[in-house]
This record gives structure tokens, sequence and C-alpha cells, in this order.
């Protein structure tokens, strides 16, 4: 089969894994050397479904001996195969870095054969673009469950980020969706990737010399809605992959209904994008709001709230919280409060001391008062606050007003 036959089948086949991450990692052209990656990213470009393609997203093969029942590559499917060799890969990527389609490697596969013969290919692949070709762009690599921790530390030490995908959130469905699959053989790649980054940091500080290993860290992938899992089961495991394994990112993908006869798998008519953009949303609240799980969704509220936003969420389950004297509250209550990210916030607390601040300082400094002033007071704002609208009364308000929004932005795009 022709490369670009190979490609055609493969980066098709790659559009499921959304943990497509690219930044976080610094690494600057050397003499002779080709490209560079910084911090700041790859430039993103975005398909029709939301999908980055900015990188050359591809898997290295489509066959795969587990017959995981979510999978399009499960090997039960009549679907066509292919694979590359590892000069394929390189040589593509090289080629569409110098053309200046591409700013970067994403490389995922089935497994062939073994983990271990699988991920030795992928980390060849790391080596040789950067030994041989002497490629200084962005090398994101997916980490195969059960291969050997000498192979994924020599990845690691050419690869920019790698990822290993948890995929089902809960290790009794992972057992019924994928049999040979099971929880020890993704979460110990995981620990040893973090112990390993952990220790080069200590040898980089003693030798500056030493190689990186894995500068942008890790990443995993968490598909939503191919099994029962609730939100609060999803969010806790994120929370514990925050804090047990520093991971860069969770990923959260929609399922997508590929496989319906296999009857293990939900009815669904389409993938649950909207619960996908909440998890996203509950996520940043972990990551950069302080934000607790249990102040996102709980036993009582297992599951987000797909009309409103999580953050929105929480302050109409609190009003006993609100309204916050913005000229007096700590950064803690001020991140709380919605319309108020942690930009402004900071902003604020350094603002006030000062003058007193009023919606027209907040404004300035970015703070979406369409949403905040229900839940603040300040030096003139008059606004009927939540202790004068019920929640529920201010639940239905700033639903009609997104629906309105929503209807305006449809109504705008039609027009093009």
């Amino acid at each position: 089969m022709e490369t670009l036959e190979k490609l055609k089948i493969l980066s098709a086949a790659a559009k499921y894994d959304v943990s497509c991450s690219s930044s976080g990692s610094n690494r600057k052209n050397t003499s002779g050397g080709l490209g560079n990656a910084a911090y700041a990213g790859i430039c993103h470009s975005f398909a029709d479904d939301g999908r980055c393609i900015s990188l050359l997203k591809i898997l290295y093969t489509n066959h795969c001996i587990y017959d995981c029942a979510y999978c399009t590559n499960r090997k039960s499917n009549d679907i066509q195969r292919t694979i590359f060799t590892v000069d394929e890969v390189v040589d593509l990527t090289i080629n569409f870095y110098r053309r200046n389609y591409i700013e970067g490697l994403f490389l995922s596969s089935g497994v062939v054969k073994s983990p271990d013969y699988t991920m030795e290919r992928l980390a060849r692949v790391a080596k040789d673009l950067r030994i041989i070709h002497h490629f200084n762009g962005y090398i994101h690599l997916k980490s195969i469950p059960g291969s050997s921790p000498e192979l994924i530390k020599e990845a690691g030490l050419y690869a920019d980020r790698l990822s290993v995908n948890i995929e089902i959130p809960s290790e009794q469905n992972l057992k019924y969706l994928a049999p040979e699959k099971n929880y020890p053989s993704i979460l110990n790649p995981m620990g040893y990737i973090h112990t390993q980054i952990e220790e080069n940091k200590e040898e980089r500080r003693k030798y500056r010399k030493t190689p990186i290993f894995t500068p942008a860290g890790q990443s995993t992938q968490l598909i939503i809605g191919a099994t029962p899992d609730t939100d609060n089961q999803i969010l806790h495991l994120s929370s514990n992959l925050y804090g047990r394994n520093k991971l860069k990112r969770v990923y959260y993908s929609a399922y997508n209904p590929t496989n319906e006869y296999d009857k293990r798998l939900p009815a669904l008519s389409s993938p649950p994008l909207r619960r996908e953009h909440r998890l996203y949303q509950a996520d940043w609240l972990l990551r950069f709001y302080e934000f607790k799980v249990d102040e996102i969704v709980n036993d009582t509220n297992p599951n987000l709230d797909i009309e409103l936003d999580p953050k929105l969420g929480y302050a109409l389950r609190n009003p006993h919280l609100f309204p916050i004297d913005i000229n007096r509250a700590d950064l803690h209550l001020l991140l709380r409060v919605p319309g108020i990210g942690p930009k402004s916030a900071r902003l604020i607390m350094s603002a006030r001391r000062f003058s007193k601040l009023n919606s027209f300082h907040l404004q300035k400094m970015g703070v979406v008062m369409k949403r905040a002033r229900y839940f603040i007071t300040c030096h003139e704002l008059s606004s009927p606050t939540i202790q004068e609208i019920t929640p529920l009364r201010l639940r239905t308000q700033l639903m009609q007003t997104e629906r309105s929004k929503q209807l305006s932005n449809a109504v705008q795009l039609s027009l093009f």
C-alpha cells in the first residue's frame, strides 16, 4: 500500500483520540537542527467537530490484538487495516514540517503483536526524528499500557509529552467493555512516568546537561457516555490523577456511537457533547479556581447540570454565601463568583489596596457583570442580588438569557 493511502486510513483512525496536547515544552533549535517547540504551544486549527488538527495526528497502525467494545479499531471489526514503517512516519513528519503543514507529531497506535512490540516502534520514531534528523519540533507519543518501563523511559527521553489513556472511568466497567485490559496496566505506567519526571528534575539540579524526561508531562483520556459512570466518579478520578500523578491534562471524549451491534454499549443517537463540555468546565474549576470535587458534584447531585455551567450551578446551590463584598472578600471567595476568573480576581485583590472598586473598575478588569452582579456588592452597585431574586427565578432568568444568546449566534452563522 502506498504511504499516502496509509496516511488517509491511519489519520482517520486517530480522530477519536482527543488527548492531543501541544504545549508545555520549550525545545530550542540547535545548529543544523530542524524546528523548535515553545511553551506557548502549537498554532491550533480545528476540524468541523472541534478536534485539533495542527499536529500530524496519526496511528502507527490500526491493527489491534484487543477487542474493546467501544473502539472502532477492535480486532473483530471488518475494516481496512494497515501499518506504517518507522521510516514512513519519520519521513511524513519531516516533509510535512518543512512544508509548514504541521508543527509537531502526535503518534498513537493500536496494539500489534504485543504492547512491547508496538511501544518499541513508537519510541524508535521519536528517537530517529531527534537523533538522525535533529528534529526539535513537538512530539507527543502514546504510551502503550502493558509495555515495559525501559521502553517507556526511552520514549520519554525523546518525546515532549507521553499519554496513557484510561478510557473507561471505572475498573468494573473497563473489565465489562474491554476484558483484555486492566487498571494496573494503565495506572502503573502513569506512576512510573511521574516518578521518572521527579527523579529527572532532581538529577538536572545536580547535572544541568542531563537530558529532560518528558518536559511537557503526561496526560490521559476518558471516554464519556459509553458507561453509566457518573460525573462525580469521573471528576474524583481526574482530581486524584492531578494530585497523585501530577498529570498536565485529563481529556474528556464524548462517546461516538460505534459498533452499535455490541449490546454492551448504550444506544445513543449522537455523542454527548454538551456533557463533555460541562466536564471540561468543571475540570477548569479544579485546576484554576481552587474548587474541590464535592463542591461541584456529590452523592446528592452526582451529575453536572447540562443547562448551566458548573460554577453558576455551584453559586445557585449555595445562595447563603452571596452576595460577597468585592472590596473585602478573599481570593478563595472571589474565585467562586460567576463571571470572575483567576486573572480578574487577582487584579481585584491588587487594585482594591489603593481605592474602593466599583462596577466600572470591574468591567475594565474583565469581570462579566451580566453574571457577577447577582452575586456581589461593591461601591455603588445597586442591582438586585441572589438574596432579592430567589435561586430558582435567577436560574430561569439566566437560562433565558443564555438561550437568546445561542439563538442569536445561530442566526448570525446561518447568514454566512
